[in-house]
């Protein structure tokens, strides 16, 4: 399969803007400033934050994965990770505001940024089945 630039796919492009406003948001409530530790802490808001940033890191990869790859059943793998991915995040949203995080304003912020991204994730899942 030729090389194909992903930043002409808008699910892409709407991964990464995903990818930044988690990782400025999990900065913020995070009591760790050192984003790279913070599997180590042992604050329940801590592990919530890591896995936020965790399964915004993989979710452009595994678009990748399926945008470069000619295997339909790898592409629908990587599909459905992508979607229990951002799924994860609206229930780590949800675990955010049970651990009394009072800042409800960037939870939903990144609530939003999961809407339009799965806007996004759906036409492209779509297409990815034409192929």
């Amino acid at each position: 399969m030729p090389y194909k630039n992903l930043n002409t796919v808008p699910v892409y492009r709407k991964s990464l803007s995903l990818c930044e406003i988690s990782r400025e948001i999990v900065s913020y409530i995070s009591s760790n400033k050192d984003l790279l530790k913070l599997y180590q802490s042992n604050s329940h808001r801590d592990i919530i934050a890591n896995s936020i940033i965790t399964d915004a890191i993989l979710i452009p990869q595994k678009i990748e994965q399926a945008e470069r790859t000619e295997s339909y059943a790898t592409r629908m793998k990587n599909v459905l990770y992508v979607n229990i991915m951002t799924r994860n995040i609206l229930s780590y949203c949800n675990g955010l505001e049970k651990d009394g995080f009072k800042e409800k304003e960037y939870i939903n912020l990144l609530r939003n940024e999961i809407k339009s991204f799965r806007l996004a994730y759906k036409l492209w899942r779509r297409s990815l089945r034409r192929m």
